[in-house]
């Protein structure tokens, strides 16, 4: 029986799938309709329970290591991106393999190639053990100087402070990483590097809808994976903001006692968490209260990356 309180539900806007993540999806999708199953995927292809379980029904099978497929066996690389070595262990095991990385993670590969090329030493802001983060460090041949907060910039020794350049993680908090950054220019003013370009414009756009959704809610909701980056970064985003957040994998998660003195409830979603968790989570709601639905106004995301060319034809 609904309950005959009425609650009002804010969606954020943009919230959800980014770019990289429907093509990283699409590129697994198209690779089981091109050639079969099974496709093998190293890692998650994107951090989310419901998405890894959908691909799996369909034929993808999902490994730690490029050690665990069978020699020959088709392989996509997540979008998280991955080291040279693992591509080089893909290839002593003849796999052939699809890479799946978000195109901006590409492009902060590149960036800490140019720079130590160019002599520079490597600081990389981001999470220890992260994916994005251990495949970056893995397309520079020096070991990476990893910060991961702001007092971790007082503790670091370098080899020349003129000859230093710093890369990001691209699911960071941007007011956590443009600190970081500010804080490494005082105490190395010759250090290279970009602003927050970095930081990919859909962790920009969702971050800045946590912040105008809490203006105005009790509570906010943030539907992703426990082990999602950006995801975690929303909730503590909110919570910054001054709402109790909580980070929910779905419908399941929900406690009602956590909406006994809230009237506005504020609900987004991780980049890689699909609309249909979010159509749960409100079906849920609409069972315990009256919903009054609006969507906030933000920004219209219309970026679209090309497939790999082994997919051109499907």
């Amino acid at each position: 029986m609904v309950n005959e309180r009425e609650i009002k539900v804010v969606l954020a806007r943009p919230r959800g799938f980014c770019a990289g993540v429907e093509r990283a999806i699409d590129i697994v999708e198209k690779a089981l309709q091109k050639y079969g199953a099974p496709v093998y995927v190293r890692h998650e292809i994107v951090h989310n329970k419901y998405v890894v379980e959908d691909l799996k029904a369909k034929g993808a099978v999902f490994v730690d290591e490029v050690d665990l497929i069978p020699p020959g066996a088709l392989t996509v690389f997540s979008a998280h991106g991955v080291s040279e070595k693992v591509e080089e262990e893909a290839a002593k095991r003849d796999l052939p393999t699809i890479d799946a990385t978000c195109p901006l993670v590409k492009k902060v590969h590149k960036e800490a190639q140019r720079h130590e090329s160019e002599g520079h030493q490597i600081i990389l802001i981001g999470h220890k053990g992260h994916p994005e983060v251990e495949g970056t460090s893995g397309r520079v041949k020096d070991e990476v100087i990893l910060i991961q907060k702001l007092e971790d910039v007082e503790n670091i020794k370098v080899n020349n402070p003129d000859k230093l350049a710093y890369v990001t993680q691209t699911t960071l908090s941007v007011d956590d990483t443009r600190a970081i950054i500010a804080a490494l220019k005082k105490k190395f003013p010759n250090i290279e590097g970009p602003e927050l370009k970095d930081i990919c414009y859909a962790t920009q756009n969702r971050q800045d809808a946590v912040k105008n959704l809490a203006k105005s809610v009790d509570i906010i909701l943030v539907i992703g994976a426990k082990n999602s980056s950006n995801s975690n970064r929303l909730r503590d985003l909110g919570e910054e903001m001054g709402i109790t957040s909580y980070l929910i994998d779905g419908a399941d998660d929900i406690n009602v006692e956590w909406f006994s003195e809230a009237n506005k409830i504020g609900i987004t979603a991780g980049a890689s968490a699909p609309e249909i968790l979010l159509e749960k989570v409100l079906d849920k709601l609409n069972k315990l209260f009256k919903l009054k639905i609006e969507i906030m106004e933000g920004v219209e995301e219309n970026v679209k990356f090309k497939l790999p060319k082994e997919l051109y034809s499907v």
